[in-house]
């Protein structure tokens, strides 16, 4: 058997395969609500039914003004408990292990309300500019991560991931481009990396599951962080209780970014090998055969698939049929595979 269709373990957990669904956000709550709706229910079943291993649900907002849309999915309150746990259950039915990725949008949340970041700086000239965070609003933020955290261990998750990439909040404090701040939680790495640090911490408070922390290794900006800053970002984290590290790239400015199949998977292997912590290697991966030497070579020690997901639900039987794997596929479909 090759790499891609082995088990493997974090902490408790095992995963029948390497395959993660990467959260991609849906924006389907339409009633504002931040419930689970029937859109979430097909959505994520189809993927379980198609073979994923891991299936980490959409940016999930810690607070109501943390969303980035209005029809966020949330995680901010007790009533909200009841359809995620629902939904972990049918997931967990069809055998794939299931994420939740915690998200606070900070400047990038276009929610029409008031919007909070660590410094006074719009995303763009075109956006509202941010209230700056006062140390009892970054404490009471820390709170709701980690009431979020208990109320996903109420739901079931085996997973949490928490964004730290694509120019959200916990990236916001993290970047010299976005934190201009002179306190306790602004100035070198060590200071932009508290509120992340403080986050992981109380979380493990309440969470004894694997933690995963997506982040942007590359701002594509001189003025921001580069991979070797990611890679002592990395080292810290490690130190609070984070197990993988999501290496993404990307969002804490406008800047567009050229990017193609595996144009992020160098930074999964630097982090990897220089921070000696797991890693996800993720960004158009779409191959069966890419995917495998991946994860033969050591570069990263799972695969998240984001896009191809979404154009294929049964990408883990299409991949496995290709690399002749065996697999256990639903009886209502083996007539289409014949495996």
């Amino acid at each position: 058997m090759g790499e891609l269709f082995s088990e493997y373990q974090i902490r408790d957990v095992t995963f029948k395969n390497r395959i993660v669904m990467s959260p991609m956000c849906m924006y389907s709550c339409f009633n504002q609500d931040g419930k689970v709706t029937d859109w979430h229910r097909l959505h994520y079943s189809s993927r379980a039914v198609g073979q994923v291993g891991l299936i980490i649900l959409e940016s999930t907002a810690v607070s109501p003004s943390g969303r980035i849309s209005l029809e966020d999915l949330g995680i901010w309150d007790n009533s909200q408990i009841e359809g995620l746990k629902n939904l972990v259950g049918t997931l967990h039915s069809h055998g794939s292990k299931v994420g939740i990725q915690l998200s606070h949008a900070g400047r990038k949340s276009r929610t029409g309300s008031s919007i909070f970041a660590p410094a006074s700086i719009p995303f763009t000239d075109e956006r509202p500019v941010p209230i700056e965070l006062d140390i009892s609003k970054i404490k009471e933020i820390i709170n709701d991560f980690k009431l979020a955290a208990k109320r996903a261990d109420e739901a079931g998750f085996d997973v949490i991931e928490l964004h730290g990439a694509h120019g959200y909040l916990i990236h916001q404090f993290i970047s010299p481009i976005s934190n201009k701040r002179t306190d306790q939680y602004g100035g070198n790495l060590d200071n932009r990396l508290r509120f992340l640090k403080e986050i992981i911490s109380a979380i493990r408070e309440v969470w004894l599951k694997p933690l995963f922390v997506r982040v942007s290794a590359n701002e594509y900006d001189p003025e921001g962080n580069d991979i070797e800053d990611y890679i002592y970002i990395a080292k810290e984290v490690k130190k609070c209780g984070v197990d993988l590290i999501d290496c993404s790239s990307g969002g804490v400015n406008p800047k567009k970014v050229k990017s193609y199949p595996g144009y992020q998977i160098q930074y999964a292997e630097k982090i990897k090998f220089e921070a000696n912590i797991r890693t996800g290697a993720v960004g158009l991966i779409s191959n069966a055969m890419d995917a495998e030497l991946i994860l033969q070579n050591e570069v990263a020690d799972l695969i998240f698939i984001g896009r191809e997901l979404l154009r294929q639900p049964n990408w883990p039987i299409i991949v496995a049929k290709e690399l002749r794997e065996e697999l256990s596929v639903p009886k209502q479909y083996k007539r289409a595979w014949n495996f």
